[in-house]
């Protein structure tokens, strides 16, 4: 086939689907971005988390919003569904994680990741507008009086994000002409430290990706077909392995009861639909065989970043700690434990539901034992404030979330299996030994920090209930590695045993970064269309030719 609808389908519109969308048509190539999620605006975006309708994504029960919460037996997964992928709910938090993290796991020996990664890491900070935190507010300087009674004080730093601020001696809010790309991307205002962050940014000082890689990508042709989700992708003809380009088929992603098929063709495809998106997709396409030879690895060794979500409450607080950025500053406890200060915007407490008082012990009948004493010893010893701390009210305003990571190795492997309680279909399922469902050391820091600081510490309540850690940073599944029997892709994002087919995502992240991973996709993803050379047209039949195959 050498007349194709696209050059490039690219598969989910995050931070890898947006790298590669831009990077992509700035080379020339034409290039389709289909997105399940819905494109935002400050018009249609929820002013707070309880519009759950707008807020949260369970398309099946009605809800289009742009976070989407899956519980697993091993983890309750966050993550995000937007044209502009978690972008448009993510903390902008921008780290580049130690230099440890490229020793570990089965990228490990395969590029000189120290010596290689430094440049496209330049580039990702430059795109997404990375800076220090400029508007530092109460829980920052909660979170380093915690960190200072703890004996930690030292390791306190405001976070590097990627959001606007403008001019000190402008008021926040103000309108400025294009502040990033010499005045070629869109018209931003400075950051009014709201806390919205996580429920999108509605005042345009967020550097979300329709702000600056997605952006580019459609203003230099690239094409966006949102709430559209891929059912299918397989090689055109009779190549089994792709060398002939790809046919993918799409639904309406709103559609209850399959929806009407579209189809478009391709000479290579991208799967950039995040961690989960992607390897769900791919086993479905392996297991009905459409892409058969997909990796058995796939699935293998899922990573949550070993997080936990804790916080301290300040019940009747005259402090508003919902102001400022959502996620402000950080501390180190130890080697291995980074921890960050995270908030809501006033109003949006929602999540408040997912957080009870701080409780020890080991998983099991045992712990939910602990919870209920736990509780009980709090409204006997502190009546009026412990029955603050339990209610949704206020929480946004009253709380500082603890966002504990660390660099430590664990994983989970990912299924794709019939469910007891639903056989009408395969879905993904976790598989593995548990991950620990809280964290001694931050657990330990927590408690200090909320008996020096007049507060109300808080665990997860999925981990007590469930006995599954909470985490947004879903990584893994689809491994860079040597050879199909160690991963799913090799060291230039290619799918082993397929040509022109690409995974650029967080799945392909093959360690605990501990640090929060927007960057690293993004600067991973930057590396991977390195080597896709620029599009060239053959003088004899007028087809692409890239001469980039696997």
């Amino acid at each position: 086939m050498t007349t194709f609808d696209y050059d490039y389908i690219v598969i989910g519109s995050g931070f890898g689907g947006s790298v590669s969308a831009c990077r992509l048509s700035e080379k020339g190539y034409r290039v389709l971005v289909v997105e399940q999620g819905r494109r935002w605006t400050p018009e249609n975006l929820p002013p707070s988390n309880w519009r759950i309708a707008r807020y949260l994504w369970k398309p099946l029960l009605g809800l289009r919003g742009f976070l989407s919460m899956r519980l697993f037996r091993h983890a309750l997964i966050l993550h995000g569904n937007a044209v502009g992928g978690g972008s448009i709910t993510y903390a902008q938090t921008l780290l580049v994680p130690p230099d440890s993290v490229w020793r570990d796991g089965n990228w490990a020996g395969l590029e000189d990741w120290q010596r290689v990664m430094p440049q496209h890491y330049t580039t990702a900070k430059k795109m997404l507008g990375v800076t220090q935190n400029q508007r530092p507010a109460a829980a920052d300087s909660t979170l380093r009086d915690m960190a200072v009674a703890t004996g930690v004080g030292d390791s306190f730093y405001y976070t590097d994000v990627g959001v606007f601020f403008g001019n000190d001696a402008d008021t926040p809010g103000s309108d400025y002409p294009d502040p990033y790309f010499d005045g070629k991307g869109p018209r931003r205002n400075s950051c009014i430290a709201c806390g919205g962050c996580m429920v999108g940014c509605r005042y345009n000082a967020k550097n979300t990706l329709d702000k600056n890689y997605l952006y580019f990508a459609e203003q230099q042709g690239a094409k966006v077909q949102a709430e559209t989700r891929v059912v299918d992708v397989r090689p055109v003809g009779n190549s089994t392995d792709g060398s002939d380009g790809y046919t993918v088929s799409t639904v309406d992603a709103f559609a209850r009861l399959g929806g009407t098929r579209q189809n478009f063709t391709a000479k290579s495809v991208v799967f950039a639909a995040s961690s989960l998106g992607t390897q769900g997709l791919l086993f479905q396409l392996k297991d009905q065989g459409s892409l058969p030879n997909i990796s058995d690895d796939l699935g293998n060794r899922v990573r949550t970043n070993s997080e936990s979500i804790l916080g301290v409450r300040y019940p009747g607080a005259q402090q508003d700690l919902s102001k400022g950025i959502a996620i402000g500053s950080g501390i180190h406890i130890d080697a291995h434990t980074h921890i960050e200060a995270v908030r809501y915007p006033d109003g949006s407490n929602l999540l408040s539901s997912l957080f009870t008082v701080l409780t020890g012990g080991q998983p099991g009948v045992t712990r939910i034992a602990y919870w209920l004493l736990a509780i009980l010893r709090l409204l006997i010893t502190r009546p009026v404030s412990g029955l603050k701390s339990l209610l949704p009210w206020r929480f946004s305003r009253e709380t500082v979330i603890l966002l504990v990571m660390q660099t430590l190795d664990g994983h989970i492997n990912m299924r794709w299996k019939r469910r007891w309680y639903w056989p009408f279909s395969k879905q993904l399922c976790s598989e593995g030994d548990p991950i620990p469902t809280f964290i001694p050391e931050a657990n330990r820091f927590a408690q200090k920090a909320a008996e020096a600081t007049g507060g109300i510490a808080l665990s997860s309540l999925s981990e007590i209930a469930f006995n599954v850690p909470t985490t947004a940073h879903c990584m893994g599944g689809c491994a860079m590695a040597d050879s199909p029997e160690h991963g799913v892709i090799d060291a230039q994002n290619r799918v082993f045993n397929y040509q022109n087919l690409y995974v650029v995502d967080g799945s392909m992240l093959s360690a605990n970064l501990g640090v929060n991973p927007s960057l690293t996709i993004t600067a991973l993803a930057e590396r991977a269309m390195s080597f896709i050379p620029p599009k060239t047209v053959s003088a004899d039949a007028g087809e692409t030719v890239d001469d980039h195959h696997a």
